[in-house]
């Protein structure tokens, strides 16, 4: 029942800005922790940045100084403001959240459909 909304993709130019957007919703759940991930054509998927409950936060060397990941707890809704984009920013974006279930403390891992990025040179 822990399901993920995900939007804010499209094309961009190096150094242009995008926001993705990752909504929650499930009420047996509380969330733990949300994350995005992506993938690029012939790469392994990657994390990109994590937010937890309490607040902290981690990001892929690669993206440090320029994607700034945030939560808004009363929306379970975080966002991922990527700024001054570069080509190999260019992938399929994930939004993943880890949860636990009220009734039963089982931990419960959810992916979201995913969203294009695609930075053009």
């Amino acid at each position: 029942q822990l399901q993920l909304v995900v939007s804010g993709g499209g094309l961009v130019q190096a150094g242009g800005s995008l926001r993705l957007v990752c909504v929650a919703s499930g009420s047996s759940y509380s969330i733990n922790t949300m994350g995005w991930y992506r993938q690029a054509p012939g790469k392994q998927r990657e994390l990109v940045a994590r937010i937890t409950s309490g607040g902290s936060t981690n990001y892929a060397d690669s993206v440090k100084g320029r994607f700034t990941i945030s939560k808004d707890n009363a929306k379970n809704m975080i966002y991922l403001q990527m700024n001054t984009l570069k080509p190999e920013d260019t992938a399929m974006y994930y939004c993943n959240a880890v949860g636990l279930q009220f009734s039963t403390d089982e931990t419960v891992e959810v992916w979201g459909q995913g969203t294009l990025v695609t930075v053009s040179s």
